[in-house]
């Protein structure tokens, strides 16, 4: 008598990739390449890669960033080197207060940049008065501009100031599709190798 084989079981899909987890996945792989500087390791935080200073060079040249004057950034220590060229080419930045929510440090001096100088050499307001864009870290981002955050923070969800926005990233933290859903959306992604044009999403593809 011939035996039938078992059916074979039904194949499972895969589970959905956790924010969460994709996280852990690019900070680790950011830690594992050695692309990271002080904070370390860069789990939890907004990575401070290495190449951000010619990530933000290329951020603040191209054309649609060179012509905004005012400018809302992160305090992250990432974006340092982008508050100083920022500052140095004459843009009035804000910066998050890290001690009173909702409030900013107004900033024109290029001392600025380092967040223990600002309660030195900036003012603190409520509001970023005449602001045009900004700037805010990321862990991820994909060829749509879909941005993932760490998570919390002043800008976990984007700003929602009508305002476009732009981040910066390594390589390492760039996909082109986020296996998971996205915190907000940039405009432009400054790198090492230049800006990062992102492609327009799908209608319903927005976080």
């Amino acid at each position: 008598m011939t035996v039938a084989p078992a059916p074979s079981p039904p194949l499972l899909p895969h589970p959905p990739v956790t924010a969460g987890a994709y996280r852990e996945q690019v900070w680790t792989a950011l830690l594992r390449a050695h692309a990271c500087g002080y904070p370390l390791p860069p789990h939890g935080h907004h990575p401070n890669f290495k190449g951000a200073r010619p990530a933000a060079q290329a951020l603040l040249t191209h054309p649609d960033v060179a012509a905004l004057r005012v400018l809302i950034v992160g305090p992250e220590r990432a974006l340092q080197p982008l508050r100083k060229l920022a500052l140095q080419a004459g843009v009035i930045l804000y910066v998050p207060h890290q001690k009173k929510e909702g409030w900013y440090w107004r900033l024109t001096d290029p001392a600025g940049a380092r967040l223990s100088a600002m309660p030195h050499v900036g003012e603190a307001v409520r509001r970023p008065e005449g602001a045009q864009g900004a700037v805010i870290a990321c862990v991820a981002v994909d060829d749509a501009g879909q941005r993932l955050g760490k998570g919390f923070g002043w800008a976990a969800r984007g700003l929602k100031l009508g305002l476009p926005e732009f981040t910066l990233a390594h390589p390492l933290m760039m996909t082109p599709v986020l296996p998971c859903a996205a915190d907000s959306r940039v405009a432009l992604i400054g790198t090492p190798g230049g800006v990062i044009g992102v492609r327009t999403p799908a209608p319903d593809s927005e976080p």
